[in-house]
Formats: C-alpha cells, sequence, structure tokens
C-alpha cells in the first residue's frame, strides 16, 4: 500500500514542501511508494513555491482509512492531524516541534525530532550523500521551506544548520537568498484574495493555557499596513472562528518580517490581559505592537499566560 507523507491542518510552506521532498526520497531513493498530501489548500507562500518549481500541488485529503501506512511530517500534534490518526499506520515522524504526545501507533517507528527552525534542514541531513541526485526542484523546495520558516534568518529560531544549509542549497541553485526570501514573502504578503475566516486560518493552531482553549493564528508578511486596515473585520471574524473551531478566543499576530515585530489585535480584556501577562506589554487600545516578537514556537507559544 502506498505511503501518504503530510504534514498539519493549515499547510504553510514547510508542511507543503517536506512532504513532496519525503515522498521523492522514498520513491526514488529507497525504492518505497509513496505520496505527499496536504490537509488543506497550502497558503500563498507555499503556492508560489510549487509555481516557482514547477511541482503539481498535492491532493488534498481530510481524513485517513484505518491502517493506512503515512509518515508524518512537521508536526507531532494529533490536534492538527486527521481526526483518524490514531487509527492509521504511523511509520515515522520528522519534527522540529516540542513532543505534545497523544499519537498511537502500531509498533515501534522511527522519529526524528530536532531543535531546528525547520522540517527540510532535518531532511536534507538524513538524505545526507544522496543529496547528490537530489533534482533541482527538491533542493529548491528545500531552500524555499529554510527560508519561509527562518524569516531568511531573521527568527529567533533559526540555527547555524538551517542558514549553513541554506546557503549551500542557494549556491547550488546560482540563487541569492535574500532576493529569493523577498519574492517569497511578496507572494505570502498578498492576502487581498481571502476572507478574514481564511486569514485567520491560513496559519493558525490550537493550544490550551490554564484552561483556556486558543487559536493561535500568525501572519508574517512584509506588508502588514494591508491587514491591519482590516483590523475591524478582523476582530468580528475572530469572535465567529472562535466559536465554529470550539476555542475560547482567537489570538491574532501580524509579524512584520521587515521590522521585526509582531503587532497584536486586541478585541476585549481577555486578549488585553494575555497580552499583558505574557508580554509585559502596556495596551492602550485595540492593537499592541510586540518588539523583536517573530516566533510562534519560541516567544508566542512559550509565553502565553491568562
Amino acid at each position: 500500500m502506498t505511503t501518504l507523507v503530510f504534514g498539519h491542518k493549515s499547510p504553510d510552506t514547510d508542511s507543503t514542501g517536506s512532504p513532496i521532498i519525503w515522498a521523492w526520497y522514498l520513491n526514488e531513493v529507497k525504492g518505497q511508494e509513496a505520496e505527499a498530501v496536504l490537509l488543506g489548500e497550502p497558503n500563498t507562500e507555499a503556492a508560489f513555491m510549487l509555481e516557482r518549481w514547477d511541482l503539481p500541488k498535492p491532493r488534498i485529503i481530510t481524513n485517513v482509512d484505518d491502517d493506512q501506512p503515512c509518515i508524518v511530517v512537521d508536526t507531532n500534534n494529533p490536534a492538527e492531524l486527521p481526526t483518524n490518526i490514531n487509527g492509521a499506520d504511523v511509520r515515522g515522524i520528522i519534527d522540529h516541534h516540542k513532543l505534545v504526545g497523544g499519537l498511537e501507533t502500531k509498533g515501534p517507528i522511527d522519529i526524528r525530532i530536532e531543535p531546528l527552525a525547520c522540517t527540510a534542514t532535518i531532511m536534507y541531513k538524513m538524505i545526507d550523500k544522496d543529496m547528490a541526485q537530489a533534482p533541482t526542484w527538491v533542493k529548491g523546495a528545500m531552500l524555499t521551506c529554510i527560508l519561509s520558516d527562518t524569516l531568511a534568518f531573521r527568527s529567533p529560531t533559526t540555527t547555524q544548520e538551517d542558514e549553513a544549509i541554506a546557503w549551500g542549497l542557494a549556491k547550488d541553485l546560482d540563487l541569492d537568498p535574500h532576493a529569493y526570501a523577498d519574492e517569497m514573502f511578496a507572494a505570502k504578503s498578498d492576502v487581498s484574495a481571502f476572507s478574514d475566516a481564511e486569514l485567520i486560518r491560513m496559519d493558525s493552531k490550537e493550544y490550551e493555557v490554564g484552561g483556556t482553549k486558543f487559536r493561535v493564528s500568525v501572519l508574517e508578511t512584509t506588508a502588514p499596513a494591508s491587514v491591519l486596515e482590516r483590523k475591524d473585520s478582523l476582530m468580528t471574524s475572530m469572535q465567529d472562528v472562535a466559536k465554529e473551531d470550539g476555542v475560547d478566543q482567537v489570538l491574532l499576530f501580524v509579524v512584520d518580517i521587515l521590522n521585526e515585530e509582531a503587532t497584536l489585535l486586541v478585541p476585549n480584556d481577555l486578549v488585553k490581559g494575555v497580552a499583558e501577562k505574557s508580554f509585559g506589554a502596556s495596551v492602550a487600545g485595540d492593537t499592541v505592537v510586540l518588539p523583536g516578537v517573530m516566533s510562534r514556537k519560541k516567544q508566542i507559544i512559550p509565553n502565553l499566560a491568562v
């Protein structure tokens, strides 16, 4: 049976590119039949990657069958995976997030979790000498994933390994990584075609803090004004999304990639309290700027308090 390779729901660049990379490796190097699939529509930056490297968009699935062989990448959180994930035959996990727990497997599996900025960085290391036979598009997808997750080396999650591998890939591809990242971020920043609810869910994960359930959404952009001019309608939609998704509150952070700061929308006293307790912020209106905050994984989630 074909092994399905997929990342988390609301797939960003890494959760779109890494399944494609690993499916190539299994098929072409290991001789194992594998297919990359997605758990939702890729975001605009991921769509840019697919077009830039002439990659077909993987098919989208909503669930997995019992005993379906699969490999999970860029997450290990059951809440971000198909409902029946514990009924499937999970045979491997490749990830760079904290271990959440809750996944059940049919037997012992291969797990590789490292404190790096990007899943594709881990895959580069795992593929190792076989990278010599990797086609241009595999290298291009890897570079795109790493530049995305590191925000072109600006994110505090960036490690020396992420940066060194990205520069090596860029050299092989004859690309200036910073100029290429500018193209990526321009694609990511064009959100005009998306509804408020789509924006909120585009890069979003659920977390519970002190008994309060949050949907923590991040919009990374080089044009924050284009998002913030929609703040009134976004804050109204945040209430609807919270109700529909069964959480107590949506937290929406608009990350300004160039100025290396985040703006948190503050629709009510709950979010005001979160801003003050989590980031030591002084909140006077319906937004608050958080200097230096760029990473949900390293700076937002670990600090959340209610």
